[in-house]
């Protein structure tokens, strides 16, 4: 069993690598849903704003390490059923509580330059961002929140510069490479 989390900034394609390796078999957690279940708890409408309060008041309670703290039955329970992707792991905390716990945890980088991630934010359907809203979450994301460890220190890295298609093939290059090396043949 191995648990994969997926680092990056926002719009660098995370959600889209994790759902790649969820249809070869991953099993699919994504620790924002607990963002997203505070807001709809409170009845807060979905937006930056209100999503980053949220966060920040979770951290604010439980720790930097808060999601995945209050995610780690899910992760348990998830990788009872074989290999597991973490969508969204943001805090160094976050990752050194979880690699205390987990044996075979590896990190997987999306990195995508600035320009094409604010492409493709302002056309999201669901929370849209402007170029200034994505940079001020980058800038929360790694001064409030130690998002950059992570991403530093990440195992492997995917570079999301391209179309779908070329993501797909890095991420199954990705996949057979880490099955390879779970067979002891890397």
């Amino acid at each position: 069993m191995v648990v994969i989390g997926i680092v990056g900034l926002c719009g660098a394609g995370k959600t889209s690598v994790a759902r790649i390796l969820e249809a070869a078999g991953f099993s699919y957690l994504r620790f924002g849903d607990a963002t997203m279940e505070e807001l709809k708890r409170r009845g807060l409408a979905v937006n930056e704003r209100n999503e980053r309060t949220i966060r920040e008041e979770i951290r604010a309670e439980h720790g930097m390490a808060a999601y995945a703290v209050l995610n780690y039955s899910k992760i348990r329970e998830l990788s009872k059923r074989g290999d597991v992707v973490i969508d969204g792991l943001y805090s160094w905390e976050e990752y050194l509580w979880l690699k205390k716990r987990m044996s075979r945890l590896l990190i997987l980088a999306v990195y995508t330059l600035p320009q094409k991630r604010a492409a493709r934010l302002s056309k999201r359907s669901e929370r849209p961002l402007t170029l200034e809203e994505m940079r001020r979450r980058d800038l929360a994301e790694i001064e409030n929140l130690n998002k950059a460890g992570p991403i530093a220190i990440a195992d492997y890295t995917v570079l999301n510069n391209s179309t779908k298609g070329e993501l797909k093939s890095k991420v199954q290059d990705f996949i057979r490479t880490l099955r390879r090396g779970k067979n002891g043949k890397a």
